[in-house]
């Protein structure tokens, strides 16, 4: 995310957010190497789904309402939205202080790492960036969004 345009967009914290977010839930390789693995400074699936919707509130409206202002278009909006409702449902059927293993081990895990992976893909080629570089820490995160 370092080569992220700053000011691209209105709201780019948030997409900042979202897009940290969407990188790591669609990233398997991650999940093994990183959160089941207990790597610091990448919080865990929990920490992701709340840099999700924290912010954003895409757990109770559709990001729809954000374009223009988070996503660049109707299409990324959608994209967004399905990987939401996914990670969502899995959520809310594991609980949210499930250990990571619980999500990976869910029958509909793969479907929703592939929503977000849809969605990773389109932002991060939207703002210029490689999709398949290592998601960032949370620091780097955190260095970003504060760096304008």
């Amino acid at each position: 995310m370092v080569r992220m345009p700053l000011n691209d967009m209105p709201w780019w914290r948030w997409r900042a957010h979202v897009r940290s977010a969407l990188h790591m839930l669609s990233d398997p390789v991650f999940h093994q190497e990183c959160w089941v693995a207990g790597v610091p400074g990448y919080g865990d699936v929990t920490d992701a789904v709340y840099r999700l919707v924290e912010d954003t509130w895409l757990d109770n409206w559709s990001a729809e309402k954000y374009v223009g202002t988070i996503f660049r278009d109707a299409q990324e909006a959608a994209l967004v939205d399905a990987a939401v409702l996914r990670v969502l449902r899995i959520l809310h059927q594991v609980g949210a202080d499930a250990p990571v293993a619980s999500y990976l081990q869910h029958p509909s895990w793969p479907d929703a790492v592939q929503a977000a992976r849809e969605a990773h893909v389109l932002l991060a080629v939207n703002d210029g960036d490689d999709p398949d570089t290592r998601p960032g820490t949370l620091q780097e995160l955190a260095a970003t969004v504060h760096a304008v």
